[in-house]
């Protein structure tokens, strides 16, 4: 199993949102890096922090996981949506998602202040200067740390 993290603005899709659907793609990504490891890494059944960013307090509030492998993101070929890439074609799709589900909230938010406050994890990149990615990798270790917080 792998461990993920994963951002949204809460006033986008939010914990609440997702915990009110089955399941949901996760689309709109435009970076080739988090496309990738949509693409070719993330699994069913990895587990996901749901961190909710650009708010009053950023940080994890959930976990998910994924339910469905990466596969092409509808939404780059459709010029009435919002991530519409022009440059993505249907037989050579550029840009991919997944799907996750809701699992738990977590019992408190756990913000990225206090995230960065642990020299544990400092090696994580969402506590690393710079790191703009709304999906990246979770080191099992961190993983278990940041559940500790609870």
């Amino acid at each position: 199993m792998n461990y993920w993290l994963m951002k949204s603005e809460p006033d986008a899709f939010s914990l609440d949102d997702l915990e009110a659907v089955e399941s949901e793609p996760w689309d709109g990504v435009r970076n080739y890096q988090a496309r990738n490891m949509m693409r070719d890494q993330m699994k069913v059944g990895d587990r996901i922090f749901f961190y909710h960013s650009n708010c009053k307090v950023p940080g994890i509030v959930g976990i998910a996981e994924v339910v469905r492998e990466g596969y092409p993101d509808h939404t780059a070929f459709d010029p009435e949506a919002g991530y519409f890439d022009p440059k993505s074609d249907p037989d050579k799709p550029r840009w991919y998602m997944v799907d996750v589900r809701f699992v738990r909230r977590l019992k408190r938010t756990i913000s990225l202040q206090e995230l960065k406050e642990h020299p544990e994890l400092a090696a994580m990149p969402l506590v690393r200067k710079g790191n703009r990615l709304s999906v990246m990798p979770v080191a099992e270790a961190d993983w278990h740390f940041i559940l500790g917080l609870e």
